[in-house]
């Protein structure tokens, strides 16, 4: 009804230790050198309540948006089964002020859950959804309605 997707991974990752995978997955220095979409991204203390701001860079003609997030990580034994688990959500009680010309996601959550694959692997599960909010502009609504009526008649 709402046009967006929650999205469910299972994958697996050859040679990658779950551990590892863990500690790379909640490094936020190392996310600003691989991901190239990061405009700013720091974990800091906002009035009482550690939380984690991450402004992610959209193209034009679209605004940026960032969010303001809680994450734990949890390093489970479960029946001998070792598996990590980092849960994160939006935090809308979080006191951190909105930047102009920037749109805050309100609503986000996060769980992945990573064990061996049994060799030197790892097993992954991700459940992800977001609503990023915004509009999209008129006057490109408008520019895509147009190139798309001339291709339709050119072919």
């Amino acid at each position: 009804e709402t046009g967006l997707y929650e999205y469910k991974v299972f994958g697996a990752l050859g040679g990658c230790t779950p551990e590892l995978c863990a500690d790379v997955y909640m490094d936020l220095m190392y996310r600003k050198h691989w991901d190239g979409y990061v405009k700013e991204l720091y974990e800091k203390d906002f009035g009482g309540q550690t939380a984690i701001y991450w402004e992610v860079k959209y193209p034009f003609p679209l605004s940026n948006r960032d969010y303001v997030y809680i994450r734990e990580r949890r390093d489970l034994d479960v029946d001998g089964r070792k598996i990590w688990v980092i849960l994160a959500r939006s935090s809308a009680e979080t006191a951190c002020a909105e930047k102009k010309g920037v749109l805050r996601v309100k609503d986000y959550k996060q769980s992945v859950a990573m064990e061996s694959d049994g060799a030197s692997g790892t097993k992954v599960f991700l459940n992800y959804f977001d609503n990023p909010g915004g509009m999209i502009p008129t006057w490109l609504v408008n520019w895509a309605a147009k190139v798309g009526a001339v291709m339709f008649y050119m072919v």
